[in-house]
């Protein structure tokens, strides 16, 4: 297995517990504010020479899963900066924006060493769980199949809920109705058991599809107060960060952005397309955390105890190129990670890489 070494004292991560753009509260749309990161705050890298990282999900021992896209590896990052391949996900087929995707660790882990992986076959887009001891990575079962699968629009991001449920997100992979169509699990965001089966206070009775109308999904977080937050490419006009509601339809392909239309839900915010291309989410120190693809930068977005969300804040405006994963970690840092290595950036000496923000 390859092994990879970035040895930075800073991680010591503690557990005390275009046209038609692909990856590219106000009843106006919220005007963006860039603002230079807060002094002492830049970022430090943790982890280099990585082959377009997607997911990256923690585990209860301080370090950190990370999926490479495309080569369907997942590398262990060590507390010291190794990175060790291991184990490659059987079955990945990855095109375009697909491939190995999102991963999540068992919120049992302890017990049950799981961890859990959205990748891409030659047939669809599906949820597996695998077992990790630590060591090496079991073979995949498959827990959730038959999403949508292409090129594009794949969505891709999974997370555990504070209630112990796995939401997934899917992209509509460039069929526009699938978003709107109940029965497909395309452009939508799912809520399944770890075990796949669908929860009994699902919006519909047997059905996983907790929102609906979304054209591609990537990222999802919950604030302090429990309420999920989800990131959406827009086509032409429109990115957004939407307040996800049981049983919304977000009204895609209908509309983008705000519409005030009846029977859908409006973001919350929204921005041009060349300013976002909003891909990973994440919730700390009382704000949102959006990495930014096409706009090549980190958007912080204040959260009030009410729901209500502050004017955005752009921070490393092109400093790191394209930005494509955001995780909160319990010692109150947040990592991010670049994505110039998936065909779409300008790579710099060390990409892809994962930084450390101390907010």
């Amino acid at each position: 297995m390859g092994r990879r070494r970035f040895s930075v004292a800073a991680l010591l991560v503690v557990v005390t517990c275009a046209a038609c753009q692909s990856e590219g509260s106000p009843a106006q749309p919220s005007t963006t504010t860039a603002v230079a990161a807060p002094a002492g705050s830049e970022p430090t890298v943790i982890a280099a020479d990585l082959d377009v990282p997607w997911g990256i999900a923690l585990l209860p021992d301080g370090t950190a899963l990370i999926a490479e896209r495309d080569s369907g590896a997942i590398r262990h990052l060590q507390a010291n900066g190794d990175t060790t391949v291991i184990g490659e996900v059987p079955g990945v087929a990855a095109r375009g924006e697909s491939g190995l995707l999102g991963l999540a660790v068992s919120p049992a882990y302890a017990t049950d060493q799981t961890i859990y992986g959205y990748l891409t076959t030659d047939d669809d887009n599906r949820v597996v769980a695998l077992r990790f001891d630590g060591r090496s990575l079991g073979e995949p079962a498959p827990i959730l199949t038959g999403i949508p699968a292409g090129s594009i629009h794949d969505g891709g991001r999974i997370a555990f809920g504070p209630d112990g449920t796995l939401h997934v997100a899917t992209g509509e992979a460039g069929d526009r109705p699938r978003a709107q169509d109940p029965s497909s699990l395309g452009g939508k965001i799912l809520r399944i058991n770890p075990d796949g089966s669908i929860p009994a206070d699902n919006p519909t009775q047997g059905s996983p599809v907790w929102s609906l109308g979304h054209r591609n999904v990537q990222g999802l977080a919950w604030d302090d107060d429990g309420r999920l937050w989800a990131t959406e490419f827009g086509a032409n006009t429109w990115d957004e960060v939407n307040l996800i509601e049981p049983g919304g339809n977000y009204g895609w392909p209908e509309v983008e952005g705000r519409s005030g239309e009846a029977g859908f839900v409006d973001p919350v915010v929204q921005w041009s397309t060349g300013e976002a291309s909003p891909s990973g989410l994440a919730f700390q120190d009382g704000a949102l955390w959006v990495a930014a693809l096409r706009g090549e930068r980190l958007w912080r977005i204040p959260v009030g105890g009410d729901g209500s969300l502050g004017e955005p804040q752009s921070l490393f405006e092109g400093e790191y190129g394209r930005l494509r994963t955001v995780v909160a970690t319990p010692d109150g840092a947040v990592w991010f990670s670049t994505s110039n290595r998936d065909g779409r950036g300008d790579p710099a000496e060390g990409d892809d890489r994962i930084l450390m923000l101390r907010p």
